[in-house]
């Protein structure tokens, strides 16, 4: 009877044990996933921004402001979009016409954003300048924005992303690079 006893403990420890292993989003029901926890410390922790991951950028009050640069000592003047100490730099004005788009998020929002969630990109395509998060979550760069974002490693394990909506430009979104600091703008194209 012990033997018995022993035997089917064992058993239902043998089974349940692939059930423990399982990753928490494999138990979730389907929705937006490809956001991970991050230790801002561990071996993927931000490089850029001194290290942090930037709170998301302000509206500007006015509507033609023109980009701000990052001026450097030196003279050096960086006109890239990018953040420094948490300082949002190059953002486009407010009133670009390139952003004006009929349809604000006509296919959708995203709704895990900012500096709580980070996403690796699962899928790229340079041609059509699209990228895929873990779920199907598509966005595609902005065309004045590919030259800055073409040299990104779209297909490497520790490149991670935060998305930001943008509070300029209805309808878009900003996609940061924790490690180079740059960020582009993406428009989210659904599932």
């Amino acid at each position: 009877m012990k033997n018995r006893a022993v035997l089917l403990a064992a058993s239902v420890l043998f089974l349940a044990v692939p059930a423990f292993a399982q990753r928490p989003e494999d138990r979730r029901p389907n929705e937006q996933r490809g956001e991970e926890k991050h230790d801002e410390h561990g071996p993927n922790a931000p490089r850029a921004n001194q290290g942090r991951i930037p709170d998301p950028p302000q509206r500007r009050e006015s509507r033609s402001a023109p980009p701000e640069q990052d001026r450097k000592e030196g003279g050096r003047v960086n006109t890239l979009p990018h953040v420094s100490n948490g300082h949002w730099y190059g953002h486009d004005k407010p009133n670009d016409k390139r952003f004006q788009v009929d349809h604000p998020f006509e296919h959708g929002h995203l709704e895990h954003l900012g500096p709580s969630y980070r996403y690796k990109v699962e899928r790229f395509d340079a041609n059509r300048h699209i990228f895929w998060f873990p779920g199907g979550f598509s966005f595609q760069i902005a065309s004045w924005d590919w030259p800055v974002a073409a040299d990104w490693c779209w297909n490497c394990d520790s490149d991670d992303s935060v998305v930001y909506q943008d509070p300029d430009h209805d309808g878009w979104y900003l996609l940061y690079n924790i490690h180079t600091g740059g960020y582009v703008y993406v428009m989210y194209m659904g599932t």
